[in-house]
């Protein structure tokens, strides 16, 4: 049986499943966590500690076809300039109460398009953040960046607020599946874009590029990989697009014929994949490559590797603080998530009062059963005692929960005395491993497909 075949066997064509960029998965957020909470959690970070920051600009100047994140198009600056007014509420907020001494390792300014700011709106912001907290010793300060949608204005200001990664959003070269996704942008203008970024002294760069996107053929990914490639991007992700027309209504407007099959979706993932591997770049995880002297990379190597809301990371902070209408945090004790109406959150901010409206608070059974899915999602293996070490869970059920997973997965799941570990070949299958780990219930979201 070749390997297809054999995947086909597990259900991996058919499967709907958690990307696990968090466990438990946001659908599973309660209600019951507020403000008063997340105040209290940000009051236990430890003085002179460090935290990663993410700041949500929800606002584009076009919304793509392709996307599901939660935006909203304008063509004015007027609701730009006031949610900027309320992420500064936000931020004395967050400065008032934040422990002394504690800096910044890592900041990403995410959306949205962060760079339909102009250059004095991005100098205001990053004053902003500044008072609340410096830089860390090797900080890292990412920014994604349209390219249809910046200029040498706006990009002079990034580099001077401290900017040293910049994310760059590809999608596909090829012009007939831009416009099918609605989105246009020329290799000549993402290039163009990715020298300035460089000429100012910022080498750090990450793209990111789908697979699985209407018309897409393995000779138009090909294309679209080799011309990315010849930009050398330190950084690069390669996700699967997600067609979700029930929750995201503007891919109504991708017709859903025109998408190729989950076993196109995982020729088309392998085509570039070994492009990226030939062109030396490491695997990190199921959809992300880097350089060999990336820090990704490198912490692949050194088993720090880390999975959070914006994928793979390397951020050693164990909190993780999210500024902005639906941004989430991550704490030791759980997660936290603003409101993700632009309205609603302007409205508890300008009460008085931080943004929280849902979250979760974790168990020890999600710490251990998180911490598992995570090592499966990073490094597709499970070391027996390193959970063992720090996790309060018996020899015995801990065999139980592998044993399980082994026997659901024969043939592709390896069990040994040291852990579990997924090979080459099966590693397709990771999220649904993953997914086995999960106690909590699937039927109450959808999920994008397992390939």
């Amino acid at each position: 049986m070749d390997t297809k075949a054999q995947l086909a066997r597990y259900g991996l064509f058919d499967a709907k499943v958690p990307r696990y960029t968090s466990y438990p998965t946001s659908p599973h957020f309660a209600d019951s966590l507020g403000p008063q909470t997340f105040a209290d959690w940000i009051k236990a970070i430890p003085a002179d500690g460090e935290v990663s920051l993410y700041v949500h600009v929800p606002f584009c100047r076009r919304l793509c076809w392709f996307c599901a994140c939660r935006t909203q198009g304008t063509q004015t600056d007027t609701p730009v300039i006031a949610y900027l007014d309320v992420l500064k509420a936000e931020l004395r907020m967050l400065a008032d109460i934040l422990p002394a001494g504690v800096r910044l390792s890592r900041l990403h300014w995410g959306g949205g398009t962060p760079t339909l700011m102009g250059p004095d709106l991005i100098r205001d912001l990053a004053t902003a953040i500044r008072d609340v907290a410096p830089f860390a010793p090797g900080y890292e300060f990412s920014v994604e960046i349209d390219p249809c949608e910046v200029d040498d204005a706006r990009l002079d200001a990034l580099a001077a607020a401290g900017m040293n990664r910049a994310s760059i959003g590809v999608q596909d070269f090829d012009p007939g599946i831009q416009k099918t996704i609605g989105r246009p942008q020329s290799f000549d203008d993402t290039r163009r874009v990715i020298d300035g970024i460089r000429a100012r002294g910022v080498q750090s760069l990450n793209a990111d590029i789908l697979f699985g996107l209407p018309d897409q053929s393995r000779a138009k990914i090909t294309d679209t990989v080799q011309k990315l490639l010849s930009l050398s991007p330190d950084r690069v992700a390669l996700y699967g697009y997600a067609h979700v027309p029930w929750m995201a209504k503007r891919q109504q407007m991708i017709p859903s014929d025109t998408l190729p099959t989950p076993e196109e979706r995982l020729d088309l993932f392998d085509v570039a994949r070994r492009l990226f591997v030939w062109d030396g770049y490491t695997e990190i995880g199921i959809d992300h490559f880097a350089r060999p002297e990336d820090g990704m990379a490198k912490a692949l190597a050194a088993g720090r590797l880390r999975r959070n809301f914006q994928g793979y990371t390397d951020d050693p902070a164990q909190a993780l603080i999210g500024i902005g209408a639906s941004s989430i945090s991550r704490f030791p004790q759980g997660y936290a998530q603003n409101h993700a109406a632009t309205g609603a959150h302007t409205a508890a901010i300008r009460a008085g009062q931080f943004s929280t409206h849902r979250g979760h608070v974790f168990t020890p059974e999600d710490l251990l059963r998180g911490r598992i899915i995570e090592a499966l999602m990073c490094d597709f293996a499970v070391s027996r005692a390193a959970i063992l070490d720090t996790h309060a869970v018996s020899d015995a059920r801990l065999d139980a929960l592998f044993a399980s997973a082994c026997a659901k997965f024969p043939n592709m799941l390896r069990c040994t005395g040291d852990g579990l570990f997924i090979p080459q070949e099966a590693r397709p299958l990771t999220r649904m491993i993953a997914r086995h780990f999960d106690a909590y219930d699937l039927s109450k979201a959808g999920h994008s497909s397992a390939i």
